[in-house]
């Protein structure tokens, strides 16, 4: 079915007639091109860039929304004072050309850009960035997702519309680096802190959302795709491409053959099999991107609120640090890269991935798989096979735990690290019921504490502040209303010595002492255990180079084209002007360079012309249907819906 809906039913004959037609085009895979009928303001044709995901957005709403996807929309809508460089993640103007700190090491103020209106034409200024600030300064619920950027900060002022001076308690690495999103306040100053927690923030294409950022949305259909709209006063200029589109399918297979048809013009965190299929068809290339992320198995190590007051039904043994020590060398690392992620990724150990080489830490007494001796430390932390070959402790209270893996994981990885973990837990005495829900229903459990451990991951910023910060005992849930909420913290891991640690890197400005520091801390999680670390992921991507071009890898020269820290790839691509008779060499470089020279996309490629003969076939049958309806004086309501799988 079309991503693209038809928004009125001015007659009814008309209507049945548009939206089938509708779907036989998009069903064909015309996805490089709209009709000027979806957009009365628009040209007779506007490019098209469709993303194919297996995954939805938890939340239109940049203060509820916890799940990567959902930053990709929230980026490409809201600007950042300073970005991170496409090219080596170092610090560039964002909203803010320039910066600097005080003599007295007790603010910091921001030159914003001046002459900067939202989408909507409404100016842009300090006063929007101080609003924006404030907000999670003052809000508990709004600094779930950004309370560890303001933690130091203690207001914001907007002392001229240029100007944006934000005050700290101690001087601070991170002030560069700020990702908090700017807000326009005249569209939120009217949701409070209650009403927040329920606004979708969905834009339709009468009332888009509002923002300064590349894209706008401009309709979600949930589990069905969203649609994002040019930004025509973004400060860098309006992108080339006029619409992006995000379609969600069920599985990694029906993602495969979309791409292939033409249905979508890229696809990442593909399956290995998947991925493979990709390689070697005209038109299509394939990049086995380096990507930040990990993958963890998370224990309740004991679930409270911020204040310390217990919650959930977390089974107890779980805090003890002996017993998730010892499961750490029940898994087989290798055995997940290979048969989960087919390969593309390499065993995890500890929460700052490798790329951030300067910053990572190869922890001090690696931890490998060796089931013997995971035997042995069970053994010793006085856990006894019992006569039904599951251990127990000296009080008889078995190891038998319950998993909760993801229903919506990329390619079903977290269903299936669930099943081998599972196993391998067995093979040494601990048993294992597996329960697999969504990342939504996952999120609501964790914040309420009634888990045992849980299958997840992380994508880590490059400065690891906002991750480390996820450990903090302040970060563990919290009572507002008299509702429980989740915050960040999904272990509960509490350390006032990691806490320390933890304050104190966050402001220590040298960056030999910051480093030392923060390495410190990955080997105390590392000790302590909160999680299993069980790979680093690769991101294999795929897409139409017969149709785009302009990617920009974040980092160069090999890293992601999409779903990066920053819009950058979104800012420069353009369609094709012609489809190549040699198209680029399948598994080539993700350069811009590689593609064709930009232009316009042609109406005329294989999937767009046999989407145009079925479009006229089924518009001609439709005409007749209409006919005979009218004649019949029968009313039906016409029920759309998508059939993707």
């Amino acid at each position: 079915m079309s991503s693209l809906s038809v928004r009125t039913r001015l007659l009814a004959g008309c209507s049945v007639a548009a939206l089938i037609l509708g779907a036989g085009l998009a069903g064909a895979g015309l996805s490089g091109t709209a009709s000027a009928a979806d957009d009365p303001g628009a040209s007779s044709t506007r490019s098209v860039f469709t993303v194919g995901m297996t995954q939805d957005i938890d939340s239109a709403n940049p203060f509820t929304g916890i799940v990567a996807v959902a930053y990709e929309m929230f980026q490409m809508e809201y600007p950042t004072l300073t970005e991170y460089s496409a090219s080596d993640f170092s610090i560039v103007p964002g909203l803010a050309e320039s910066w600097s700190e005080a003599a007295d090491k007790k603010s910091w103020t921001y030159k914003i850009r001046a002459g900067l209106t939202w989408s909507d034409g409404q100016p842009l200024t300090a006063a929007d960035a101080a609003y924006s600030f404030n907000r999670v300064i003052n809000g508990q619920y709004e600094r779930t997702n950004y309370g560890s950027y303001v933690g130091n900060i203690t207001k914001a002022v907007a002392t001229d519309a240029t100007t944006l001076v934000l005050s700290v308690e101690k001087p601070s690495p991170i002030m560069e680096k700020l990702l908090v999103y700017i807000i326009p306040e005249h569209i939120w100053k009217s949701i409070d802190e209650k009403a927040i927690k329920s606004y979708k923030n969905e834009g339709t294409l009468a009332s888009p959302t509002v923002g300064a950022g590349p894209y706008v949305m401009i309709e979600r259909r949930v589990g069905q795709f969203i649609r994002m709209q040019a930004n025509p006063n973004f400060w860098r200029g309006k992108p080339a491409v006029d619409e992006i589109v995000f379609k969600i399918y069920k599985n990694q297979d029906a993602l495969g053959q979309a791409l292939k048809k033409g249905e979508i013009d890229f696809a990442d965190s593909l399956e290995s099999n998947v991925f493979k299929s990709l390689q070697n068809i005209p038109g299509i290339t394939t990049v086995s991107s380096t990507y930040s992320g990990f993958n963890e198995l998370s224990f309740n190590t004991g679930a409270a609120l911020d204040d310390g007051t217990p919650i959930g039904d977390g089974n107890p043994l779980l805090k003890d640090k002996a017993l998730r020590q010892a499961l750490g060398w029940a898994i087989d690392r290798d055995a997940l890269v290979a048969k989960v992620l087919g390969g593309s990724g390499s065993p995890a150990s500890t929460i700052v991935p490798t790329m951030y080489a300067a910053l990572h830490l190869d922890p001090a007494n690696p931890v490998t798989y060796d089931p013997t001796k995971a035997k042995s430390l069970l053994d010793a932390a006085g856990y006894a096979v019992g006569s039904d070959g599951i251990r127990a402790d000296a009080k008889g209270n078995r190891l038998s735990f319950r998993l909760l893996a993801r229903s919506d994981s990329s390619g079903g990885a977290s269903t299936k690290a669930a099943a081998f973990i599972k196993g391998y837990f067995a093979a040494v005495g601990v048993e294992v019921t597996t329960k697999v829900i969504s990342s939504d229903a996952l999120t609501e459990i964790i914040g309420q504490g009634n888990f045992d451990m849980f299958e997840w991951g992380w994508v880590v910023e490059p400065d690891p502040n906002y991750q480390l910060s996820t450990f903090t005992c302040a970060n563990r849930s919290y009572v507002d209303g008299g509702s429980t909420y989740a915050n960040l913290s999904d272990s509960f891991y509490c350390n006032p010595a990691y806490d320390a640690l933890f304050e104190q890197q966050g402001v220590e400005t040298d960056v030999a002492k910051r480093t030392a520091m923060i390495k410190q801390m990955q080997q105390m999680l590392y000790d302590d255990a909160p999680y299993i670390l069980t790979y680093y992921y690769d991101n294999p991507e795929a897409y139409r180079s017969d149709r785009f071009t302009g990617f920009v890898p974040q980092p160069a020269p090999k890293g992601s084209l999409l779903f990066q820290y920053g819009t950058w790839s979104y800012e420069n691509l353009k369609p094709v002007s012609e489809v190549t008779a040699t198209p680029e060499s399948p598994g080539s470089t993700n350069t811009a360079s590689a593609a064709p020279d930009p232009g316009t996309q042609p109406e005329s490629t294989p999937s767009s012309s046999w989407g145009l003969i079925a479009g006229i076939v089924i518009l001609a049958l439709v005409i007749i249907v209409v006919v005979v309806v009218l004649a019949q004086r029968r009313n039906r309501d016409l029920d759309v819906d998508d059939d993707r799988e």
